[in-house]
């Protein structure tokens, strides 16, 4: 399985921006896709994820109401849809899926496959 992540870019306090990640190698049918970020020294944290099957989402609470998280099966593609955006949401943001479990888990090493990461900034 491979993970590609876009749409990140520099951005305004307020902004909106969309990040894509489209997986390829396999079909999936169940699992939990979802979006961490880091910044450099810091560890991976986690901020949304999706029940592949049944829609279901969870995030973290500092983007909870400014973030939404969805899926489009057919195209195998996860989306964060970033709205008023903070230079504290400045991160390199990385997309990630389990397969064999559908529990919404927050830590990164519930994940097995990660993409390469996108650049977000956020100017004040």
């Amino acid at each position: 399985v491979q993970l590609q992540a876009s749409g990140g870019g520099l951005v305004q306090a307020g902004d909106s921006l969309r990040l894509s990640c489209t997986a390829s190698g396999r079909t999936f049918s169940g699992g939990v896709m979802a979006w961490f970020r880091q910044l450099p020294g810091k560890d991976r944290e986690f901020v949304a994820s999706i029940r592949w099957s049944a829609g279901i989402t969870y995030y973290a609470d500092s983007v909870k109401g400014r973030f939404t998280i969805s899926r489009d099966n057919a195209k195998n593609t996860v989306y964060l849809q970033m709205s008023s955006l903070r230079p504290e949401d400045t991160a390199v943001y990385y997309c990630a899926r389990r397969h064999y479990s559908d529990s919404l888990t927050t830590s990164p090493s519930g994940y097995t496959y990660w993409g390469q990461g996108t650049l977000v900034t956020v100017s004040s």
